[in-house]
């Protein structure tokens, strides 16, 4: 419940006594339910408990517990006190339990928080207190067991706000999201089996006074309604030997728990009860059982109290004019090629035949695979003849645009033969191959070498335009000659100053046999030679190396033949340790000459003389002094 709990004036006399929690003990609600079991604490009674607890503190206060049950469904889905942990149930708005009461006075917020007796007995006091207002509307000749005469008070249990206000001003329709009538859609739902309509007053907007854009109360203009409908007492006070009728084809079954050898009665059907009312096990059943007996007593058994009045005027058939409702046909535009069903998230329901989804046929058709606008006519009609009827426009668009392929930037020869179009082509989603539509700006003038730019546009159907950027080039890049490196070779030797060269173009390819060679390698004659490289490719770019041929004049290198002493009467080999090496013919260890010799069994110093020369005649020599000590 939103509203504090001290803002209603008409409450404070009502709590007096009740302070301490002892007038709520003395109600007998707690032994009345005595037979589910001992509440336990910080634990939800069972489904049947709580339900006979509603019952029993609705009607001590007189209150219809249909209208009660109703509540406590619309407070708490559930109808908890506790969580699953055993905390109490505590809205955001400070809400508490079952009844969702918010205590600024008056309550024990601990009991409120732990004690589920109190808690209902708290909220149906409210309730009650609402009824006695003098400033809510009533219905003429109306009492307290009238269901319908609990509108008002059920609203101002939430609050009397513009927010609750029963009609849109604006419009002068009914409000569906306005707390009471929220709960009496509820009281229809759990309280009733047959499609039961409570009775409807003949609100107008002139009977209410507000802001829409103020927190202040609604001022109620009229106080007192006629109502034309057939309004509805609770059946919560039928006793043995009283007399009701069953509104709808009902049936009358041996145990409440099973309708396995039930008997089915028609309507109006008169039945004499034959005791107190007992409760269903079904979290979903929020009515009670009366055990009945046909007036012949050849019928005796249980009978739901959603298909029994005292009143037999409220089976009286009423003519349905009202046309199902379909819903979710709103018209949308798709994608191309997209995947449409028309039924799907399309609903129809009825107020009397309920959901017709199944029911609705629809005319026309939407080909997604062709843009344009279609019409679906959608139709649904309920047992008594209404139909309804909806059109529903489907667009199908395309926003993707076309897709131009091979037109990759390039470079050609010069003076070569170019087309901007060939090869080139475009494709569309919807409208398929578009080449034929592309459109070229710009030139390529294959006779000078630079580079061009070209654009490329289509357009599709649905006006999307592709646009590409293409690059020519008309070739000015020079072949590339490899391999003609500057390198050594060997006095006398061969050389081909052609072999290991290679050049390669990026347009003519392999341009090796197109090689200029100008220049003389003389391997008779040591030095080094000149030798230019050329090539011309067939857009006239020429490339140019130049190469350094020498004929070998270097000496190879003997290491390790350094001057040392040893001692006398050692072990000697002169060519230990000893190595030769050439730039050109790499070891000549093998080729070493040792002229000289070494007595290591006579002291002194001994010269000996190490030479060795490469394949270009180049000669090294090293004197080495062996000293025997």
């Amino acid at each position: 419940m939103k509203i504090p709990l001290m803002k209603v004036g008409a409450l404070t006399c009502l709590t007096l006594g009740l302070f301490n929690g002892q007038a709520f003990a003395e109600s007998g609600i707690t032994n009345a339910c005595s037979s589910f079991g001992e509440i336990q604490s910080n634990v939800n009674p069972s489904h049947k408990q709580i339900n006979c607890l509603l019952t029993n503190a609705a009607i001590e206060a007189e209150i219809p517990p249909e209208v009660v049950k109703a509540v406590a469904t619309q407070e708490n889905g559930d109808w908890r006190q506790f969580n699953e942990d055993g905390k109490p149930i505590i809205s955001g708005d400070g809400g508490t339990g079952l009844m969702q009461l918010t205590n600024k006075s008056g309550y024990d917020q601990k009991k409120l928080e732990n004690d589920i007796v109190y808690n209902i007995e708290a909220g149906v006091e409210v309730l009650s207190g609402m009824y006695s207002r003098r400033d809510l509307p009533k219905i003429k000749g109306a009492g307290r067991r009238v269901i319908e005469n609990w509108y008002f008070p059920v609203m101002a249990y939430n609050g009397t706000k513009p927010v609750n206000s029963p009609l849109y001003q604006e419009n002068g329709k009914i409000n569906p999201n306005a707390y009471q009538e929220e709960v009496f859609s509820e009281i229809e739902k759990q309280s009733y089996l047959d499609g039961t309509k409570l009775a409807k007053y003949p609100f107008k907007t002139t009977d209410f006074q507000y802001d829409r854009e103020s927190t202040e109360n609604i001022i109620f203009k009229n106080l007192e309604y006629t109502l034309t409908d057939q309004t509805h007492d609770s059946v919560y006070w039928f006793k043995a030997g009283d007399k009701v009728v069953t509104t709808s084809s009902a049936n009358i079954r041996k145990e409440i728990s099973t309708t396995a050898g039930a008997v089915l009665v028609p309507p109006n059907t008169s039945l004499i009860v034959t005791g107190d009312f007992v409760y269903h096990e079904s979290k979903g059943n929020k009515f009670v059982f009366y055990p009945v007996q046909t007036e012949d007593k050849s019928i005796k058994g249980y009978v739901s109290s959603a298909y029994i009045s005292n009143r037999p005027s409220a089976v009286l058939p009423i003519k349905d004019t009202n046309m199902p409702v379909i819903s979710g046909a709103a018209g949308k535009s798709i994608p191309f090629n997209s995947s449409f069903n028309p039924k799907t998230s399309v609903k129809a329901k009825d107020d009397k035949d309920g959901d017709l989804t199944s029911a609705i046929r629809v005319e026309g058709k939407v080909d997604t695979k062709k843009v344009g606008t279609y019409n679906l006519t959608y139709t649904v009609a309920d047992k008594a003849g209404n139909v309804a009827k909806v059109t529903r426009k489907i667009t199908v668009y395309d926003k993707v645009k076309p897709v131009i392929s091979s037109a990759g930037n390039k470079t050609i020869k010069l003076n070569s033969s170019f087309n901007p179009k060939t090869n080139v082509n475009a494709m569309d989603n919807a409208d398929g191959s578009l080449t034929s539509k592309i459109k070229v700006t710009g030139t390529v003038n294959t006779k000078k070498k630079g580079t061009y730019t070209l654009k490329y546009t289509v357009t599709d159907s649905s006006k999307n335009a592709a646009t590409v950027t293409r690059k020519i080039t008309i070739d000015g890049t020079k072949p590339v000659i490899s391999g003609a490196n500057s390198k050594t070779v060997g006095y006398y030797s061969t050389f081909s100053p052609k072999s290991g060269v290679s050049a390669k173009d990026n347009l003519d390819g392999n341009m090796t046999s197109k090689i200029k060679v100008t220049g003389t390698v003389n391997t008779k004659k040591k030095g080094t030679y000149t030798l230019k490289y050329t090539v011309t490719d067939s857009s006239k770019n020429t490339a140019a190396v130049t190469r350094k041929i020498t004929v070998d004049s270097t000496n190879p290198v003997i290491s390790g033949a350094k001057s040392k002493t040893i001692a006398y009467n050692s072990s000697f080999n002169p060519k230990s340790g000893v190595s030769a090496k050439d730039n050109l013919d790499g070891s000549l260890t093998s080729k070493i000459k040792i002229t000289g010799t070494v007595n290591t069994k006579k002291k002194g110093t001994y010269t000996l003389t190490y030479t060795v020369t490469d394949k270009s005649k180049n000669k090294a020599e090293v004197k080495r002094k062996i000293t025997v000590k």
